[in-house]
């Protein structure tokens, strides 16, 4: 699968866990549901999704190396 899309979905994904799991726990507030989350979220897929941001990261980085073809 394209890396693109296995680290969006799992970002999208943890995200999404995230808000429930605070939502379970008496958190309310749906701005400070969404701002909480995207914290948390964002430091748990720092730790937790490494790999797929490393080899998203390798696509991206190859696809722009490549040379374009010379239109005449």
């Amino acid at each position: 699968m394209h890396p693109v899309l296995v680290y969006t979905a799992s970002r999208i994904g943890l995200f999404a866990v995230t808000s429930l799991v605070l939502w379970l726990l008496g958190l309310t507030n749906p701005l400070a549901l969404i701002i909480a989350s995207f914290v948390i979220s964002g430091i748990a897929s720092y730790v937790l999704l490494s790999k797929q941001r490393d080899a998203m990261s390798e696509r991206l980085s190859a696809r722009i190396d490549r040379p374009k073809p010379q239109d005449d």
